[in-house]
């Protein structure tokens, strides 16, 4: 590595923590983290949230041949508030991993 190029931890801490927590939750799905540049963290997140849309599509894979909207709709709020919980989650540990930067 260059003597020139910041490093990993210098690169968190400079970026800020609105801006980091806001592009994890807005567009979600660890946006924040190629941010900060955290790419094991963005990875995880990118794998984690496709796992979770694999699962809803098997698990809604027999509610559309069935009159059960109920199902459906509840298979889809179970999928959207995974999501969004994955996206606060992300916020929240981009947030602090910039201030436990800042403190070392």
């Amino acid at each position: 590595m260059d003597s020139d190029s910041p490093s990993k931890q210098q690169i968190v801490a400079s970026s800020s923590i609105w801006v980091a927590a806001l592009l994890n939750l807005v567009p979600g799905l660890g946006s924040g983290y190629l941010y900060q540049r955290r790419w094991r963290a963005y990875w995880i997140t990118a794998s984690v949230s496709t796992a979770w849309f694999v699962a809803g599509a098997l698990a809604a894979r027999g509610l559309e041949a069935q009159p059960q909207f109920d199902r459906l709709q509840q298979n889809q709020l179970v999928g959207l508030l995974g999501l969004l919980l994955l996206a606060v989650v992300t916020a929240v540990e981009a947030s602090l991993a910039v201030q436990q930067a800042r403190r070392s």
